[in-house]
């Protein structure tokens, strides 16, 4: 027997859950799913599937997915968050120099399983990513979520969504308050922002990043840097609109 579900997203390449918070603060009900164990994922269920499989049974389900709490679901909206190595500005660049790796590029293959479940859904992506990775229909930012009164240091981490079936209002971008902190060139660079990116001098450190994007239940360094701040989701879980 099929129990209706008023509002559920599933979130696939989940990692710890940094989109999965957001989405629940928004009031939503969130199905995680990774291809990796997921200690510590704060959803309310998790499944350790590769996206592609996960989809490929919706396809087969007729758009639903079976859920332990409370059997087969149609979920209101799907999304990824495919891998961003393949297309990020700092691999490329890896390229030029003839550094080899073995990165793969998921987004157009998942991209076509998720259009096969007939239900909705968004691809996430740095927006640094190769231009014509995804399309660009949103682009969030921190700035555009972070409170007057909260003390430095931020984060910018400019995110970008392709949506499918869907539209979410693009807030305005506000002019940046400063630098971002670390080296440049050989000169290093104070500024009340830090990045969430690589080891080099300056940059955040787990902590810094723990305050600047309102996430507690992470700790590594690793998983924070590939986190979306749940601001972003709590934000589209509210001012999602079905096509």
């Amino acid at each position: 027997m099929i129990k209706p579900i008023p509002h559920v997203v599933v979130d696939l390449c989940s990692r710890k859950g940094g989109a999965t918070k957001g989405y629940q603060r928004a009031g939503l009900w969130v199905i995680g799913a990774d291809i990796d164990p997921q200690p510590g994922y704060p959803g309310d269920e998790f499944l350790k599937a590769d996206a592609r499989d996960v989809l490929t049974g919706m396809i087969l389900n007729g758009g639903m997915i079976q859920t332990e709490a409370f059997g087969w679901v149609h979920p209101d909206f799907i999304h990824l968050s495919p891998p961003c190595q393949e297309a990020n500005s700092a691999t490329l660049t890896n390229r030029t120099r003839g550094i080899k790796d073995d990165h793969v590029q998921l987004i157009p293959e998942l991209r076509d399983l998720a259009t096969l479940t007939g239900v909705p859904f968004l691809i996430e992506q740095p927006s640094s990513s190769r231009k014509g990775t995804i399309s660009r229909d949103l682009m969030l930012c921190m700035d555009m979520f972070r409170p007057a009164d909260k003390e430095p240091p931020w984060v910018i981490k400019h995110r970008t969504f392709e949506l499918h079936g869907l539209t979410v209002p693009q807030p305005a971008h506000h002019r940046h308050a400063g630098r971002v902190r670390g080296w440049r060139h050989g000169e290093y660079f104070d500024g009340p922002y830090v990045a969430g990116y690589g080891l080099g001098g300056g940059k955040a450190t787990a902590a810094e990043l723990q305050h600047a994007m309102d996430i507690d239940w992470m700790t590594d360094r690793f998983d924070l840097c590939e986190a979306i701040p749940p601001a972003y989701t709590e934000y589209i879980g509210n001012t999602v609109r079905f096509q």
